[in-house]
């Protein structure tokens, strides 16, 4: 998942559903599970349901565009989603409006005007659009504090707040080219946010899951803790099994804590799900994550020929999609492959693989362990 998401992210929603029917509230909750389970179709069917029902209600809107939000996230490299989805949330921000033009504390209308505004600054600092980005941070945040302060008891705001609080602290110094865009902020508070973050992922009724995966990825991407980045993972992904973004960053904290064992059994898993076609799994750069991570595994068990097949699985696919240059995926898959013909004593294509290496960028000690081979095979 990329850091870029991360600095978006600041800008989040928060909701206020509480006052509603228990039939409204069904209905979102049916509605959200479906989105983190990847189940659009039902997701919209529900959503409609609660825009037929509660037709004077921006919720149905705003969680139909949340919809179209899931599909970015879990396929980046996709644009073609974000037209219908900035289209949505100024449908959000409309409906909100003409609540607010005939009542100026309608705090759902706050709340969900505020959490349109923030999801389109989100996606602009996730495309680089840094101005427009911060334009609606400096735009929602005023609205999200003045719908906090008509619902002071509304844990889920505590999302938002956190989110801000630890990323207007940790940004400017992880960021510098982000920094000047800050000044237009107040300043954050990086443990404050944690603890916010974390009241909200335990306790909050439909911004939990949001909290959890913030923490999740701030632990990994910023406080270098992977055990409280698996705590989080953990949670999510059991309850969420079949979310793609979700299990890949389950695979990917379990590498880093060393732990091969769940991470192999976790991408494979993926490369299966990806066989069968399920949406998330089935993108070319999400086979070549699981195809690394499951060659290596096979290689730290010495079973050459198994990580020879997933290594190569790697490369191929690095190949199809890496036009302008190539990944680390690719580099340390190609380099591993000549050690591993190396040792099955296949001087050809170890050969051949560490001259590839050396035809790539530089990527670590990729081009010395390369050139240091060569030397050795063609004594």
């Amino acid at each position: 998942m990329k850091k870029l998401l991360i600095i978006g992210s600041f800008f989040l929603f928060t909701i206020n559903l509480s006052a509603q029917s228990a039939g409204f509230d069904s209905l979102v909750t049916t509605g959200i599970r479906q989105i983190y389970n990847i189940k659009f179709k039902d997701a919209e069917t529900t959503f409609r349901k609660l825009i037929a029902d509660y037709p004077d209600h921006p919720a149905g809107r705003f969680f139909l565009a949340m919809i179209d939000w899931w599909k970015i996230l879990v396929n980046p490299d996709n644009e073609s989603y974000d037209d219908i989805f900035f289209q949505k949330l100024e449908d959000v921000i409309y409906q909100c409006d003409q609540i607010l033009d005939k009542n100026t504390e309608n705090v759902d209308a706050l709340f969900f005007k505020g959490g349109a505004i923030g999801f389109r600054g989100r996606l602009r600092a996730y495309r680089e659009s840094w101005l427009k980005a911060a334009d609606d941070g400096r735009e929602a945040l005023p609205i999200v504090e003045r719908a906090a302060n008509l619902d002071p008891g509304n844990l889920d705001v505590q999302l938002g707040f956190g989110i801000y609080n630890y990323y207007a602290a940790v940004i400017p110094d992880e960021y510098p080219l982000v920094k000047p865009l800050m000044l237009f902020f107040p300043s954050g508070d990086k443990q404050k946010g944690i603890e916010q973050l974390t009241n909200t992922a335990y306790n909050g009724k439909y911004a939990k899951y949001e909290a959890r995966y913030f923490l999740m990825t701030l632990y990994y991407n910023f406080e270098n803790n992977s055990n409280k980045a698996d705590e989080f993972s953990k949670l999510l992904y059991e309850e969420f099994p079949d979310n793609p973004v979700f299990q890949r960053w389950r695979g990917r904290i379990a590498v880093r804590r060393g732990d091969m064992s769940l991470a192999d059994s976790l991408f494979k898993d993926v490369l299966r799900k990806a066989d069968i076609n399920m949406f998330g799994y089935n993108f070319p750069k999400v086979i070549r994550e699981a195809a690394y991570y499951v060659g290596a595994q096979y290689r730290n068990l010495n079973q050459v020929d198994s990580a020879i097949v997933y290594f190569e699985r790697c490369v191929s696919v690095s190949r199809e999609i890496e036009k302008e240059e190539e990944s680390g995926f690719q580099i340390n898959a190609t380099l591993y492959l000549g050690m591993l013909f190396e040792a099955k004593m296949n001087k050809t294509k170890a050969i051949e693989y560490y001259e590839r290496v050396l035809e790539m960028k530089e990527y670590g000690s990729s081009h010395a362990i390369a050139e240091e081979s060569l030397k050795r095979l063609k004594l």
